[in-house]
């Protein structure tokens, strides 16, 4: 190889006579092209392990650091292209295995590689940027308990955020008719794995908010790597769960596995068919709500029944009551008048031993002028009347 990269060097220059006399010297630019040409064409990409040391991100989005072991180290560069496989940025002192190019930075001839792929020994770059995002999602209070909502009981409809494709779609849908037939299922497919899956996931969350006939949401998919999942840790898939005003429930991979959107969602469930089994409950459970609510109605309508004549007695005794206060007070007042009338009766003046002379048509003969000698009248006694004629006068 040596020997090959020696020859192209040798050829590039040689053709145009640069570089073997003093007449027709190489400029530096010249040389390190050259240099860069020969290092790229003689190495290919290729793994290399090391550990990261002074990390710098630039204000221009490239990544710096080197990458050293025991007894070397060399500079690396991850062009901000390049950086959107990466799940976040690695850490001074980091264990990482990296993908990249030999190539040399012609400013000033420095020998670099050019980084395209880092993976950690471990997780640790999968873990930092979850607790980055985390981190965010915290401070904007989405992780608190306090905010998120009970899954209904028993839904209409509910909505699958997931692959259309994928075992997860066909496991809620098993679980969803086998536990409670009357349901309605409706899939929202989006693309849950790869470039683009998370805004997918995001585009089909708010169409089912505008939607807005869904009771409640299942988003997931089946197991799979951290690569494979990492949709579901993007802080947009996560927002978009903590905005949907449906209840959520994350169903991501297997129970082993945990993401940031089940950190956000309303309720985690460890797999598919266990988020199908928490979002509605099986047709027995329905009959015993049933009973129980039959019961419970009963027992209310009984308790008001009795509240209700215990009522009815109650106002029965306080009726009786006034009405005896208002029949005495009547009766009081009735015989004060009746003595009063009484009082000014003529028959009581009679009582007293009086008469009263009437003529024969009724009328009262008051006075000695009213009688005539041989005029008969009436004289109206205490017991009876009396026929009398006037003697003299």
């Amino acid at each position: 190889m040596r020997a090959e990269s020696y020859d192209l060097f040798t050829s590039v220059l040689g053709r145009a006579g640069i570089g073997f006399t003093p007449a027709t010297p190489a400029s530096v630019s010249d040389l390190a092209l050259e240099a860069r040409a020969l290092v790229e064409s003689g190495l290919h990409p290729l793994w290399v392990c090391g550990e990261i040391s002074d990390f710098k991100c630039h204000r221009n989005g490239h990544w710096y650091f080197c990458l050293r072991d025991a007894t070397a180290q060399i500079r690396c560069v991850v062009w901000s292209r390049d950086q959107r496989g990466l799940p976040a940025p690695p850490d001074d002192g980091m264990q990482v295995v990296v993908y990249g190019q030999m190539t040399v930075y012609t400013a000033r001839a420095d020998l670099q590689l050019k980084v395209m792929r880092i993976e950690a020994q471990g997780d640790g770059l999968w873990r930092k940027a979850m607790e980055l995002t985390l981190s965010k999602l915290r401070r904007d209070g989405l992780l608190e308990e306090s905010r998120k909502r009970p899954i209904p009981r028993f839904p209409k409809r509910v909505a699958i955020v997931t692959s259309p494709d994928g075992a997860a779609v066909r496991d809620i849908v098993a679980v969803l008719r086998a536990r409670n037939s009357g349901v309605q299922v409706v899939v929202c497919p989006a693309k849950v794995q790869g470039d683009g899956a998370a805004l997918e996931i995001t585009a089909a969350l708010k169409r089912v908010v505008r939607w807005a006939g869904a009771d409640v949401v299942i988003v997931g998919r089946g197991g799979g790597g951290k690569e494979d999942l990492w949709a579901f840790n993007d802080e947009r898939v996560a927002r978009a769960v903590a905005a949907c005003p449906v209840p959520v429930i994350s169903a991501v991979g297997h129970e082993v596995d945990i993401t940031v959107c089940d950190a956000v969602a309303d309720l985690r469930a460890p797999t598919p068919s266990a988020a199908a089994a928490a979002a509605c409950v099986a047709r027995e459970e329905v009959g015993k709500a049933f009973a129980l609510a039959r019961r419970d109605l009963s027992e209310a309508m009984a308790t008001r029944l009795r509240d209700a004549q215990s009522d009815v007695a109650r106002l029965s005794r306080c009726i009786g009551q006034a009405s005896e206060r208002i029949v005495g007070s009547r009766r009081a007042t009735v015989g004060t008048a009746a003595a009063r009338l009484n009082a000014l009766s003529p028959l009581a003046t009679l009582e007293r031993g009086y008469a009263v002379a009437r003529d024969p048509d009724g009328r009262a003969l008051t006075s000695a002028k009213d009688f005539r000698p041989g005029q008969e009248f009436d004289l109206l006694l205490r017991d009876g009347l009396v026929r009398a004629q006037t003697k003299a006068i």
